[in-house]
C-alpha cells in the first residue's frame, strides 16, 4: 500500500512517533520509509534506538505487541542503512526504486544473513540476534 506517500516525511514521522498513524498505512514499505527518514536525519545508532522504542509503543497502542520482532526490526534498519550508504538518491521513492530487493525480496535478503528463521523465532522476537552468515556492514 502506497497511501503513506500522501503524508509528507514530517507528518508520517510525527504520526508514527505519536502512535496515531493509521495502521493501514504502515505496510512493509512504510517500515522501510521510516528507517530511511530516520537514517537521513539521525544516523544508524539513533535510528535503531528510536525506531525500536517507537515501534514497540505503536504496536502496544494497537494491541498487537505479539507482532513485534526485534531482530527483524533492527535487521531491516541495518539493511536500509547498507543500501543508503551506496545511494545518491534524495527521496525515499527514488531510493526504493533503486533498491527494489528491500521491498520485493526482503525475506530472501535477510536469509542471506541468518541461518535460522528469524521471522518465527521467539528469541529473535524479543532480542536482536546478530547475523550468523553475513554481517550487515
Amino acid at each position: 500500500m502506497k497511501d503513506h506517500y500522501k503524508l509528507s516525511d514530517v507528518a508520517f514521522l510525527d504520526q508514527f512517533k505519536n502512535a496515531i498513524l493509521d495502521p493501514k498505512l504502515f505496510s512493509h514499505e512504510a517500515h522501510l520509509r521510516l528507517a530511511w527518514i530516520y537514517i537521513n536525519n539521525e544516523g544508524l545508532d539513533n535510528t535503531i534506538k528510536k525506531i525500536t522504542h517507537q515501534l514497540k509503543n505503536f504496536v502496544t497502542v494497537l494491541g498487537a505487541s505479539d507482532k513485534y520482532n526485534e531482530t527483524v526490526t533492527v535487521a531491516a534498519i541495518k539493511a536500509v542503512y547498507h543500501f543508503w550508504l551506496k545511494s545518491e538518491t534524495i527521496t525515499f521513492q527514488d531510493f526504493i526504486l533503486e533498491n527494489p530487493r528491500l521491498k520485493t525480496d526482503f525475506k530472501a535478503l535477510l536469509a542471506a544473513h541468518y541461518d535460522i528463521d528469524i521471522f518465527n523465532s521467539e528469541v529473535a522476537k524479543s532480542n536482536f540476534l546478530e547475523p550468523t552468515l553475513l554481517p550487515f556492514n
